[in-house]
Formats: structure tokens, C-alpha cells, sequence
């Protein structure tokens, strides 16, 4: 792999403790949508599908990358290589697609809350949740198809911490056009597609909310999107960097700091970001971890959420 900055000490324990957290914070999520009846609803449905694909997005890069701090050896084989490759197209694609359901259920939350449980049934939500995982597994495999067919025969150093399709394409001496064109296509399909869809759904969301005529409904309103908004901001902004920006090496460095930022950061501030502006999340979070029971007379706020859309449509449908 490619040259590493110094000193490894503290970047070895910098990356342990990101990858600690991450993993805690996101298997703690999982446990609490699983265990709790109040969070047994389509929105952390879909957060608990997201926190279980941050633990393996974030598991495919940050182990290999303690272990070339811990012992020096930046080497890879070309199989882990490639295998390394596989499992971070499929988890990448897979939370581009899952991103985007995320913004169809708050869509429907916001929207249509009249709607909202008759479209977004568990039948609806298995499916979404069950296409992006088979999509991210599909274009992963094509993508990954490509790479025995090329010939790799100058120096095998790869500029970036870990097996990216660009820079896997740049070690090349024969002809890559066909898969540079591939990687193109479906560069389009699986991330520009629904990054255009979930900024559509959330153009609809910030329409609907500001027609909403009470400050208290625009809060109840915003209160059920602004952590997903968020992380589908953080998310994005940085893989737009990393793939549209030309790779010109002025830009090269810059590109693996965004890199960085949404292989390594986003898994970690996915969790913290859910939890600091959920407050159901929160509350049900903390009294884990400070009591082995729980009450039993928490108020879900997903509920709260939906109830204060519908009052807030209702005085709006009055009025008007």
C-alpha cells in the first residue's frame, strides 16, 4: 500500500479508538431497535439495517489498517486485495441505496402522513431494506469481475490506504477503458441515481414543512428527518469529492482525506449523530446503560413525531 504518515503509535491508537466506538456504538443501536417494542417501527427498521452496514463498511477497511500501524507491514496480497475491494463496493453501494429508502420513509412520514402506514408496511420495508443489500452484493460482483481481466506490470504500489477501484485502475498497463466505462455506468446507477432521489424527497420534505403553519409542527416535522439529512449530507458531500473532482495530484491528497472521512468517519459519526439528535434513541440508550431493567412507561418518540404530522396537517387542512 501506499506510504503512511508518522508516527504509527498514535495512529494505530487513533484508529482503534475510532473503530472501538464505531462498532460499540453501532451493534448498541442494533440492540436497541431489536429489544425495544417502542422501536419497533419502519424508520429504525431502516436505522438498524443502516448501523449493522456501518459495522461491516467500517470492518472491511479499519482491521487491515491497524494491523499495517501495529506491525509495519504495508503490504496486501492480491486476493485480500480484491476481496477487500469486493466487501467495500458491496457495503458502499448497498448504504447509497439504503440512504435512499431512508428518505422515502420520511418522505411518506412528512408528506403523506395520512398515507404513511398503509404505504410503508413491514412487506414494503423488508423489500427496500432486502434490494439494497442484493443490489450492493451485485454491482460489487461486477465490478470485482473486472480486475483478473487487467494486467498489472509496473510498480504495484497503490497510492490510498485501501483496494479502490481508481486507484486498483491507475496500476494497469493494458486497457482499461471498458472497465473504466463500466465503473462509470455504474457509478451513475448506484450513486448519483440515489443521491438525486433522496435530494428530490427531501426538496418535497422542506417544501411541506414550510407550509406547515405552527412553529411547534415545523419542529415535529424536522425532528423526524434532520439526524438522516445529516448523515446523507456528511455522506454524500464526501464521496462526491473523492469521485467526481478530477484526480490531478494536487487533488490526490485531498482525495484520500475525504476518503477517510466517509470509510472511516461517517460509520463513527452515524451512531453519535442518531443518538445525540434522536432523543428516544438517547434516553433508551443511556438507561441501558445505567440499569439492567428498563421502564416500561417511555413515550416512543416516533410516535410523537407522527402525531404531532398529523395535528400540524389537520390545523393546516382547517385553515385552509
Amino acid at each position: 500500500m501506499g506510504n503512511v504518515p508518522t508516527p504509527q503509535t498514535t495512529l494505530f491508537l487513533l484508529s482503534l479508538i475510532i473503530y472501538l466506538v464505531t462498532v460499540v456504538g453501532n451493534i448498541l443501536i442494533v440492540v436497541l431497535v431489536v429489544a425495544e417494542q417502542h422501536l419497533h417501527t419502519p424508520m429504525y427498521f431502516f436505522l438498524g439495517n443502516l448501523s449493522s452496514l456501518e459495522t461491516f463498511y467500517s470492518s472491511t477497511i479499519l482491521p487491515r489498517l491497524l494491523a499495517s500501524f501495529l506491525t509495519g507491514d504495508r503490504t496486501i496480497s492480491a486476493h485480500g486485495c480484491v476481496t477487500q475491494f469486493y466487501f467495500f463496493a458491496a457495503f458502499a453501494t448497498a448504504e447509497c441505496y439504503l440512504l435512499a429508502a431512508m428518505s422515502y420513509d420520511r418522505y411518506l412520514a412528512v408528506c403523506q402522513p395520512l398515507l404513511y402506514a398503509s404505504l410503508m408496511t413491514w412487506k414494503v420495508c423488508l423489500q427496500l431494506v432486502a434490494g439494497s443489500w442484493l443490489l450492493g452484493l451485485l454491482v460489487s460482483t461486477v465490478l470485482t469481475s473486472l480486475l483478473p481481466q487487467l494486467q498489472f506490470c509496473g510498480p504495484r504500489m497503490i497510492n490510498h490506504f485501501f483496494c479502490d477501484f481508481t486507484p486498483l485502475l491507475e496500476l494497469a498497463c493494458s486497457d482499461t477503458s471498458m472497465a473504466a466505462l463500466v465503473a462509470f455506468i455504474f457509478g451513475f446507477l448506484d450513486v448519483v441515481f440515489p443521491f438525486l432521489f433522496t435530494l428530490a424527497s427531501y426538496m418535497c420534505i422542506i417544501a411541506a414543512i414550510l407550509r406547515i403553519p405552527s412553529n411547534v409542527g415545523r419542529q415535529k416535522a424536522f425532528s423526524t428527518c434532520s439526524s438522516h439529512l445529516t448523515v446523507v449530507a456528511v455522506f454524500y458531500g464526501s464521496l462526491f469529492v473523492v469521485y467526481v473532482l478530477p484526480r490531478t495530484a494536487p487533488l490526490r491528497q485531498l482525495s484520500k482525506v475525504f476518503s477517510f472521512f466517509y470509510t472511516v468517519l461517517t460509520p463513527l459519526f452515524n451512531p453519535l449523530i442518531y443518538s445525540l439528535r434522536n432523543r428516544e434513541v438517547r434516553r433508551k440508550g443511556l438507561r441501558k446503560a445505567l440499569d439492567s431493567t428498563l421502564s416500561s412507561c417511555l413515550v416512543g418518540d416516533t410516535k410523537n413525531n407522527h402525531l404531532g404530522l398529523l395535528m400540524a396537517q389537520q390545523e393546516h387542512l382547517q385553515k385552509d
